[in-house]
């Protein structure tokens, strides 16, 4: 196994998805890469006051600021490409930004001309893989470091906003739970499956229900691998926190069909039960999660804990 190192340089970042972009990068199956990604606005130096513009990778920005495309050789339409996260170690600082624009939920709370920005000082441990992050009003949360932008390319031609996250591919999925230790499977796409990631959180709640996280830029350790006939072929993970599906619509009733489906599915192939008594067996032991509200698209996500489950 080989490992590769990715710096965020003018030219190793993208910003939107699109299946015509040169690799940055290109990897076998089973390699390690190391990357490091800018936080999602692609601030080149810290702010030292809140909401204090500075110098940014791309100006106008017009999505995320992603580290890739990563090729994956070998990697073809109809594989599974799996993203373990080995470790994630975020940067030593991060923002929060909340209200001020015109969403239907900053309409509903009544927030939508009211714009305030956190600054947080992120206090992270590398070796024992633990941290805290405190912001300018005192307060602190502990670090649970994450990607919220893991994905692919979608098969069309021309850009793909990186903001709503999609079936095919992933992208902007907002999880928790994507955590070091997790690993993310993935619907190759593309030839090379061309990976792109960033969008690093230092902390989320469920739902990001503010539309940031704490973002921050992040090192991130990933081993990247194709998946021999997989039980399913659409975006799910094995997280330290249980097995876990994905679904994404702009209706919720959609999104929480589609992580459940999912969910089935994989009961179904695991427990050798119907398809209703994996349902039955679903009500007894997954529980429903909304992923995030920010990005266009309802995610929800369906979390079967481990150790749940068992025959006694």
């Amino acid at each position: 196994m080989a490992t590769h190192h990715l710096a965020p340089t003018p030219e190793t970042v993208v910003q939107v998805f699109d299946r015509a972009l040169p690799a940055a990068l290109t990897v076998s199956p089973g390699d390690a890469v190391i990357a490091r990604s800018l936080d999602s606005s692609g601030y080149l130096e810290r702010q030292t006051e809140p909401g204090e513009a500075q110098p940014r990778m791309f100006e106008p920005s017009r999505g995320h600021c992603l580290t890739g495309p990563i090729e994956v050789r070998g990697a073809l339409p109809g594989d599974v490409l799996a993203v373990h996260f080995r470790a994630l170690h975020p940067e030593p600082w991060g923002w929060t930004a909340s209200g001020g624009t015109d969403t239907w939920l900053n309409h509903r709370l009544g927030v939508d001309e009211d714009r305030s920005w956190l600054l947080w000082d992120i206090d992270w441990d590398c070796t024992a893989g633990a941290g805290r992050a405190r912001n300018q009003l005192g307060l602190g949360v502990a670090a649970a470091p994450f990607l919220g932008v893991v994905g692919l390319p979608r098969a069309v031609d021309g850009e793909v906003s990186t903001v709503p996250p999609r079936h095919d591919g992933g992208g902007n999925i907002d999880c928790r739970h994507l955590v070091a230790g997790a690993t993310l499977y993935l619907p190759v796409t593309v030839p090379g499956a061309m990976l792109c990631v960033g969008d690093g959180h230092a902390a989320q709640g469920d739902g990001e229900v503010g539309g940031t996280a704490i973002e921050c830029g992040m090192t991130s350790e990933l081993v990247l691998d194709l998946v021999p006939d997989p039980v399913l072929t659409s975006v799910h993970a094995l997280t330290p926190a249980g097995r876990l599906t994905l679904g994404f619509h702009e209706d919720l009733n959609e999104a929480t069909a589609g992580a459940l489906g999912d969910m089935l599915t994989w009961l179904q192939h695991d427990l050798g039960v119907s398809r209703s008594q994996a349902l039955a067996v679903a009500s007894a032991s997954v529980d429903l999660h909304v992923t995030q509200v920010a990005n266009r698209t309802w995610g929800i996500h369906a979390l079967l804990p481990d150790g749940v489950l068992g025959t006694e």
